[in-house]
């Protein structure tokens, strides 16, 4: 049993990993349209990113990764008191990265997709959806039906 709990875990993680990595391509290439395209300050760009990429990776790993039937708002606002915290903490690193140690911007920013990869895991991991993992695999879907009678819209049967 331990074993079938361990590599169930590496699974998830494995999972992450991946959806992680698609939301950091989809934040450079956002970011490098924001910044390098577009002209927008730096700051601006990061923010809009980083935006873009938690929505795909929250939305992805909430219904791939963790499996979890939380309540989606509450989930939400979880993911985004993470996010007034490291925003604000990574935005003022990135800064002193490239204001003060003349770093380029964009190893700066892969230092920060790092630091929010891991932190971001352990976040959602334990506390986000702790409680509720796993509990949407193999949940029934609601059928579908006529709002009113609730009967269904077509029952396999076709009239001449």
């Amino acid at each position: 049993m331990a074993e079938h709990k361990r590599r169930k875990e590496w699974v998830r993680v494995l999972k992450f990993t991946f959806f992680s990595v698609s939301a950091g391509a989809i934040e450079i290439g956002s970011f490098t349209l924001l910044n390098e395209l577009l002209g927008l300050p730096y700051w601006l760009s990061y923010l809009v990113a980083l935006v873009l990429s938690v929505v795909w990776n929250f939305t992805l790993n909430r219904r791939f990764t963790f499996k979890s039937a939380a309540n989606v708002p509450v989930a939400m606002a979880k993911v985004a008191a993470y996010y007034a915290v490291f925003t604000p903490l990574s935005t003022g690193l990135e800064h002193w990265f490239t204001a003060s140690l003349g770093w380029n911007e964009y190893l700066a920013t892969a230092v920060n997709m790092l630091l929010n990869f891991v932190t971001e895991y352990l976040y959602q991991r334990f506390f986000v959806f702790g409680k509720n993992i796993d509990n949407a695999a193999g949940r029934p879907r609601r059928k579908r039906g006529c709002l009113k009678t609730r009967q269904p819209l077509y029952n396999g049967t076709r009239k001449k």
